[in-house]
């Protein structure tokens, strides 16, 4: 759900910068990047090649840091915090789906999902006993033994998404989550990330340039030139047509 109007948004960006290199070399990727998320909300950003997109992206996930001005999560600025400060508040409070599913080829799909417990020094119990809740909640109950050679691509993006949620964060960042997948399995994995917007409460930040996945968030912001150009809501979310056409199939 949205955040009432008067409260303090998730996600608060403030005159954010990146300068990259320096002098002459200097390349600004972001010029004065306004930009409020609130909790529960799912924020689809696109623009063209070099717009500052995928660093206003890092900058969110708090895998870069800005050059100059303000990004406040839940109220604490982030841009004050330490490499080690940042690395914690990623580590808690936000997960990562990239276009390249960035899963160890030799391991199994439970033992992908339970790594960034393993990181937290999560023991072993809980960490099988999570990684089970996160597979099945995208629907691979039963794959949990399958090394991702013998998974579909559609179904490594499932293990990576549930990679990402396993450790139940705030924040869902997906980068081109659907960029290797063909056109049937990128709309079965935005429903899923839909799903696990609409049920799970989960606030999903997507960089995509296909306009039909990002007709699955409920805002479009749009990157022209390192600042917002546009930032749009959408009121019929495609998620919201798929989840209505399924209740209306018969079983």
């Amino acid at each position: 759900m949205i955040a009432p109007a008067d409260a303090q948004p998730l996600i608060r960006l403030r005159g954010i910068t990146k300068v990259y290199g320096e002098g002459a070399l200097a390349f600004q990727a972001l010029k004065g990047v306004d930009l409020d998320i609130d909790s529960g909300d799912f924020v689809a950003i696109m623009g063209p090649s070099g717009s500052g997109k995928s660093t206003a992206m890092n900058t969110l996930g708090c895998l870069d840091r800005p050059s100059t001005g303000e990004y406040l999560f839940q109220g604490v600025h982030v841009e004050s915090l330490s490499r080690d400060e940042r690395a914690r508040l990623r580590r808690r409070y936000f997960g990562f789906v990239f276009q390249g599913f960035n899963l160890l080829a030799r391991t199994s799909a439970q033992e992908n999902v339970e790594l960034p417990l393993l990181y937290r020094g999560e023991a072993a119990r809980a960490r099988h006993a999570a990684a089970a809740r996160a597979l099945d909640a995208v629907g691979l109950k039963g794959w949990e033994h399958h090394t991702p050679a013998e998974l579909s691509g559609g179904q490594q993006q499932r293990v990576a998404i549930a990679r990402a949620i396993v450790t139940e964060p705030a924040v869902l960042l997906a980068d081109e989550p659907t960029g290797n997948l063909d056109t049937h399995r990128s709309l079965e994995i935005m429903e899923l990330i839909w799903r696990l917007n609409q049920e799970h409460g989960i606030t999903v930040i997507m960089v995509t340039h296909e306009a039909d996945m990002a007709a699955y968030a409920r805002r479009i912001v749009r990157f022209v030139d390192g600042v917002v150009d546009s930032d749009i809501p959408n009121p019929h979310p495609a998620g919201l047509h798929a989840a209505a056409a399924a209740a209306t199939e018969p079983h």
